[in-house]
């Protein structure tokens, strides 16, 4: 199965993987280095580590590619798909008892708040069969090994590699080292830059501390005075949005001011032709920078995210356009779908972003009677809202949506692209300064 049919890169996946040199430089600023002694003891870890981290999400990687490949093979044979195939295995297993999910309930009512049991119950099903699930999963894969000859070849993360040494053996064809780095490229890019993100990120807060320092030093008061002249003080809403514009406000004072420079190497960005599609947008189809959200209604992320993008893109006026395309989570969502299909038929009265913005603040309430209480609210006709979400061609274009969002790599959301590169920073700070540098690029 071709899942991202877009050009042939490969990719050497250890090229960005830097040396581990504890006394190599990862910041300076003002005489001050950041080095790997600097860093928290999590990122030390990982800086230390990140050959190993990076080798085992590889392995991981190709592990998800092996059991697709059988799961579509033993799909090809009955005439269904692998989805189908792993789906059937499932129903043959037993499903938890009432008392069960009342025990789990009971148990973790300090998280769960005042929803009712009938409120958590699918969340609480979920739980529970996971791990039954899992075993059934790898059950069905080891007879699918031997049904279709499976053998391993060259080890994944074996060096050097070279394009044509086989991976492994499923059913006489053989699967190369090529075809995994193409196939697969979107996912290994990601494993790259999430390490480089944690260890940018890491290396941000060590200089900062020491900045701080320094400020306090020519200030002549201590850090914490610094901190709430800075931070403290000037928090008006406290909450955890207005800290973290307020930390990074004065990072970008303070690395401006004493010349501050992060020396880790950067992952060469990985971009994507990601369609705008037909899907809502603000902004003009012109803009320099587009940037495309794949969106669940019933995401708590999403709905943390969905009203930043929007204040930015609109901040940023004729520069930017932000569109927002459907990946509702059915899985785990049960009303996601259903809400998708409620703010598209809104967006046929040119409400989407209002009605969005109510899901958003809602996601308890999704049943069909509170989707259509919803739009009574924006005042839409009523009567052609429920037939727009009747219309077949409202859920084909979800699919749609859904269809594309896999082919590029989305596995969760929200998934934010930037001109095609995957952003992986949800704050509103690394969001204004992601469309920063992209309206750089393309000056």
């Amino acid at each position: 199965m071709d899942r991202f049919a877009i050009v042939v890169i490969f990719f050497a996946f250890s090229a960005f993987v830097f040396a581990q040199n504890p006394s190599s430089e990862l910041a300076t600023a003002a005489g001050i280095k950041i080095t790997p002694t600097d860093l928290s003891e999590n990122a030390r870890s990982l800086y230390e580590k990140q050959k190993e981290v990076a080798a085992s999400n590889r392995k991981r990687i190709l592990e998800k590619k092996i059991a697709e490949m059988l799961l579509n093979a033993e799909g090809r044979s009955r005439g269904t798909t692998g989805e189908q195939v792993l789906a059937d295995e499932f129903k043959r297993l037993k499903q938890p008892t009432d008392v069960e999910i009342k025990t789990i309930y009971d148990a973790n009512r300090g998280a769960i708040g005042n929803r009712s049991l009938e409120e958590v119950r699918p969340q609480i099903v979920r739980f529970l069969m996971q791990e039954p699930e899992e075993k059934a999963e790898n059950e069905l894969l080891t007879r699918l090994k031997t049904k279709y000859r499976f053998s391993l070849g060259t080890d994944v993360n074996a060096a050097p590699r070279k394009p044509a040494d086989v991976l492994f053996i499923l059913d006489g064809k053989h699967y190369t080292v090529g075809e995994f780095e193409n196939e697969e490229r979107i996912a290994l890019n990601d494993v790259e830059v999430h390490i480089y993100e944690e260890l940018y990120a890491a290396t941000e807060d060590a200089l900062l501390m020491k900045l701080i320092d320094k400020e306090a030093v020519e200030k002549g008061t201590d850090p914490g005075a610094v901190i709430a002249a800075e931070i403290t003080d000037k928090m008006r809403e406290f909450s955890d949005a207005e800290r973290t514009n307020l930390w990074y406000d004065l990072q970008r004072r303070l690395f401006a001011k004493y010349g501050a420079k992060i020396l880790l190497p950067e992952p060469m960005p990985l971009v994507l032709e990601v369609s705008a599609d037909d899907d809502p947008f603000l902004g003009p189809a012109t803009a320099p920078v587009t940037v495309v959200m794949f969106n669940d209604f019933q995401c708590g992320a999403c709905a943390a995210f969905g009203p930043v993008a929007r204040k930015v893109a609109v901040e940023f006026g004729s520069k930017v356009r932000l569109v927002i395309r459907d990946f509702p989570l059915e899985s785990i969502h049960e009303n996601a779908f259903r809400a998708a299909l409620a703010a598209n038929a809104a967006a046929r009265q040119g409400k989407y972003f209002e009605y969005g913005a109510i899901l958003y603040g809602n996601q308890r309430s999704l049943d069909d009677a509170s989707l259509l209480r919803y739009a009574g609210e924006l005042k839409l006709d009523l009567e052609r809202f429920k037939a727009d979400i009747a219309d077949p061609k409202n859920a084909e274009e979800i699919r749609k949506d859904i269809a594309d969002g896999n082919k590029y790599g989305v596995s969760g959301t929200p998934t934010v692209y930037i001109n095609g590169i995957k952003h992986h920073g949800l704050s509103e700070p690394k969001f204004r300064v992601a469309i920063e540098r992209t309206l750089n690029r393309v000056k």
